[in-house]
């Protein structure tokens, strides 16, 4: 089995950084400086990484590409929770 030490390289990167994101999201309660766009487009990007990873490279590596997306995933939650209690609130005034 062949894998890439940069492919782990970027997205251990990535990896880490999403935990961070997901705790500020939850913090904040808030969507501010964030695009629900831009999540998709991550979203899209670490699943056509797995799809590639299943049709011509199987191996361990695949493991992180749906670790990201699951966290991804998560972000996509919290936003959308984040954006009804900002209506919620706002509605309140």
């Amino acid at each position: 089995m062949s894998f890439s030490v940069f492919e782990i390289g970027m997205l251990a990167c990535f990896g880490v950084s999403w935990p961070i994101n997901i705790y500020k999201s939850i913090k904040s309660r808030s969507n501010k400086g964030k695009s629900v766009y831009f999540l998709f487009a991550i979203l899209l990007g670490y699943i056509a990484g797995i799809i590639h990873k299943l049709l011509y490279s199987r191996d361990i590596v695949m493991a992180l590409y749906v670790l990201n997306a699951l966290m991804v995933c998560v972000d996509i939650v919290l936003f959308y929770r984040n954006k009804k209690r900002e209506l919620q609130s706002s509605g309140a005034d």
